[in-house]
């Protein structure tokens, strides 16, 4: 089969499984690794495999640069402690304890005979980034508290490009080649000094160009040489490309998109951004399942067990030890997030490319890539499929609770009142005598005062369900609004520059709508958990 035939199919197997994963209820990245496990057994489709020019060509670039692009500086500066602690420092120590304790539980096991430090280092290394990918989409679907959202992604963002550096640096530990403590170090700060300085060049370059342009598709297309031109250069003078991407995306996000698109331009970007993220994760995590063998993972069920209650256990004693040092400031973490933290750890395709990256005169080679193929398999398929229960028992998912009462309430009521409606009609097309009509238009009334009382009963539990309330009818009026010029438009009532001036001012509309309500999810963060600190100056 044709290269383009394989993505073709990809993308089909890739939208199939989303509506299947939405009507099921079930998160759709790990849908989608275990359709491609099943798919992978059958050989329906020779997909390519998942190689490190693959991912770092192709998928890495632009999935990093979506988050960062979205992620909100003033959310991030609010944790400038906390996520720094979990991204660096946090992943360095999570390596070490987990080689540590890997190591301790491999002695004396037959199946693990010769594993050591070492190995538990490399294997540490390997597993070390974090692809919460599945849980974020989650936190966003049950309301979770804004702050857990943003530090599970903003560790996430980071931790990739520390886990990158410290995998080459723990290569060349183990290799024999007894380098210093001081030229690692500086060997670190050297590769993501370089990368995020880069990303700055990059962001600032591609910001500058936006504000002096008004044209949607070349603005578009500068926020894509943003994603991946950081990435490539970083890479060519021996810096980070992920930290370049993330710097980039970041500044791209907030500075570019606030102070020099104009709203429509703005929705596209971010419309745009959205889908490529979505196309993204569906091919990686597709080829993640195809990749998995599920013969050679049942034979090593053993290692793969105790290199995932090592990795666990490492990264909670890392989350519950961050959540104790910061206890005393302002940007504190309740312990019931710890669990979730801990639990949102999730590994993905970066491991698995670094394990296949291994070379093969590497001690205890193939054992590592098993393991590491394993335990992402279990991350995603037992903490992504169990993390809904776990919030809702750690109390994160009350306020979700009451919207859904508050939509059915409400959907009750517009099915009433809907069938009132068409009884209405009836009667005056005289299809039915006067009596039925009024027969069943009691029953409806009766049913449609019900939902009502019910409610304004649950609006009177939310102190700001009548804000809620008002913005979810200005937010219909304003999608009605600009239906109605899209159609004008189509029927040649509204010319090119006209029609971009009136829907450049609904969709500025929108965009002071959406950040009401973040301000708002902000103000709710805030009071779960003070902020750190007073908040840089909004750009422009």
């Amino acid at each position: 089969m044709h290269f383009e035939a394989v993505f073709l199919v990809l993308f089909s197997i890739a939208s199939a499984v989303a509506i299947a994963a939405k009507r099921l209820k079930i998160p759709y990245t790990v849908a989608l690794v275990a359709t491609g496990l099943v798919l992978g057994l059958v050989h329906v489709v020779e997909a390519p495999h998942l190689t490190r020019q693959l991912l770092y060509t192709f998928i890495l670039p632009g999935l990093l640069f979506e988050a960062s692009f979205h992620l909100d500086l003033g959310d991030f500066w609010k944790n400038r402690l906390a996520i720094p602690m979990l991204a660096v420092p946090g992943v360095l120590a999570t390596i070490l304890l987990t080689a540590a304790i890997l190591a301790s539980l491999a002695h004396g096991l037959d199946f693990m005979r010769g594993f050591t430090f070492a190995h538990g280092l490399i294997f540490g290394a390997v597993i070390a980034a974090t692809d919460p990918i599945a849980v974020v989409g989650l936190f966003r679907a049950l309301g979770a508290p804004k702050r857990l959202r943003v530090l599970v992604e903003g560790e996430s963002l980071l931790n990739d490009g520390t886990a990158l550096v410290l995998f080459g640096l723990v290569l060349e530990l183990v290799s024999g080649a007894h380098p210093t403590a001081g030229s690692l170090a500086l060997a670190f700060f050297k590769e993501v000094g370089a990368g995020a300085l880069t990303g700055v060049a990059v962001g600032t370059a591609v910001s500058r160009v936006i504000r002096s342009v008004d044209d949607p598709m070349i603005e578009i297309t500068l926020t894509t040489i943003a994603a991946y031109g950081s990435f490539v250069a970083a890479e060519a003078i021996g810096g980070s490309g992920v930290i370049a991407t993330v710097t980039a995306g970041m500044l791209c996000g907030n500075y570019a998109v606030r102070s020099g698109m104009n709203p429509s331009t703005r929705i596209a970007a971010e419309t745009f951004w959205e889908y490529a993220a979505f196309a993204l994760n569906s091919i990686v995590f597709l080829l993640v399942g195809f990749e998995l063998r599920a013969a050679d993972l049942a034979a090593s069920w053993a290692p793969i067990l105790v290199a995932y209650v090592a990795m666990t256990a490492g990264r909670s004693v890392v989350i519950l030890s961050v959540a104790a040092l910061l206890r005393r400031t302002r940007e504190r973490i309740p312990w019931p997030w710890t669990a979730v933290l801990t639990w949102a750890g999730l590994r993905g395709a970066l491991s698995m490319v670094l394990a296949l990256s291994l070379a093969a005169d590497v001690p205890q080679r193939s054992l590592l890539v098993t393991m590491t193929f394993g335990v992402v398999l279990l991350t995603i398929l037992i903490q992504g499929s169990t993390m809904s229960p776990l919030m809702k028992r750690a109390g994160l998912v009350d306020r979700t609770k009451r919207r859904n009462e508050v939509e059915i309430a409400r959907g009750r009521a517009v099915a009433a009142r809907a069938a009132l409606s068409e009884l209405e009609r009836m009667q005056q097309d005289f299809v039915v005598s006067p009596d039925v009509v009024e027969e069943f238009r009691a029953r409806y009334a009766t049913k449609a005062d019900e939902a009502e009382r019910a409610l304004v009963k649950i609006r009177g539990k939310e102190g700001a369900a009548p804000g809620t309330l008002r913005r979810d009818v200005r937010r219909h009026i304003l999608v009605a609004e600009k239906a109605a010029l899209i159609a004008a438009a189509d029927r040649g009532l509204l010319g090119p520059e006209p029609f971009e001036e009136v829907v450049g001012d609904v969709d500025a509309r929108l965009l002071a709508l959406d950040e009401e309500v973040g301000e708002e999810s902000s103000r709710e963060g805030a009071e779960e958990s003070p902020d750190a600190g007073p908040r840089p100056p909004k750009p422009g």
